[in-house]
Formats: C-alpha cells, sequence, structure tokens
C-alpha cells in the first residue's frame, strides 16, 4: 500500500506557482507573479479556505501551459484544491456560459473567480491599457461577474464622464 504524501504548504504552493510563472508579464507589463499574489490575498481578505488559497495561486498554471494537468493530477494537494484549479481553467473553444456554470458547480471555486475578476478589473491595472482592450475587457468582465451572479464591481458602472445626454 503506498505511503500518502505530506500536502504541499501554502508556501510551497506559492513557490511552485511563482517559478512556474517566472518571467511571465500580464497584459499591463507586470510580472504575472504580481496577479496571482494578489488573487491569493483576496482570498484570504475573502475569508477564503487555506485550500481555496492554494487553488488560487494556481488558478492560472494549468490554463497558461505553466504547469500540466498531469502535474496537477499528480501533486500532493487536496482533491478539493485540484477541483476548483480545473474548474477556474478555460478550456479551448469553450464558451463563457459552460466556463461560468462549471465555476458554480465547483465548491470554493466560485471565491477564487472572484477575486481573480476583482484584480483584472482593478483601474489602475486597466488604466495602463489601450482603450480598445479596456473597454473589450471591461465588458468580458462585466459578462462574467453577471453569469456568476457577483455584484456589479465599481469598476464595471457607466462612467458620467463618458455618458452623452440624448
Amino acid at each position: 500500500m503506498p505511503t500518502p504524501r505530506t500536502p504541499l504548504t501554502l508556501t510551497e504552493v506559492e513557490a511552485i506557482a511563482r517559478s512556474a510563472h517566472a518571467g511571465q508579464q500580464d497584459k499591463a507589463g507586470r510580472p504575472y507573479a504580481e496577479h496571482l499574489a494578489a488573487v491569493a490575498d483576496g482570498v484570504r481578505a475573502r475569508g477564503g479556505s487555506d485550500d481555496q488559497i492554494a487553488a488560487a495561486w494556481l488558478h492560472d498554471a494549468v490554463e497558461d501551459d505553466a504547469l500540466s494537468a498531469d502535474w496537477l493530477a499528480a501533486a500532493a494537494l487536496p482533491q478539493p484544491v485540484k477541483d476548483m484549479v480545473l474548474a477556474v481553467t478555460k478550456r479551448d473553444g469553450e464558451d463563457v456560459a459552460a466556463y461560468t456554470r462549471r465555476i458554480l458547480a465547483t465548491p470554493g471555486a466560485l471565491l477564487i473567480k472572484e477575486s481573480d475578476l476583482a484584480h483584472n478589473a482593478d483601474p489602475t491595472r486597466l488604466a495602463i491599457l489601450d482603450p480598445a482592450t479596456r473597454t473589450r475587457l471591461t465588458a468580458k468582465y462585466a459578462q462574467v461577474r453577471g453569469l456568476l451572479g457577483l455584484a456589479e464591481s465599481p469598476t464595471e458602472q457607466p462612467d458620467p464622464a463618458n455618458t452623452t445626454k440624448g
């Protein structure tokens, strides 16, 4: 009978995630690890469990091919962590409705996606992007928030300065 492995600690998961995404940058040109840390911190601040925090560190690893699905399957992580990571991993050709249904069906995954969306929609991050990209991403994040039943974030509300009277 195989000996059970000791699960990875949060510190080990963070180190693995930082290493896996080393050299990668976000859309604003910042080190990708900053996004991972912000999502993990957001999960923690929202009362997330250690399993949710671990999944937050790894939330983009499989989607970005930083770590393989085989690595995740074999990792010394609790099954709920693996399930949450896979739930928030977008699949090629998958429509947004199917993606959000999977998140809602996976215990714990909604909090990770909520924190991810909050960081992605941060006005200081969006302000760095060109207007077309900023507009496209703002609409995308609002659509996902709506499908997940999350309240509209302040960054997704119309800017009164940009409205026309008519």
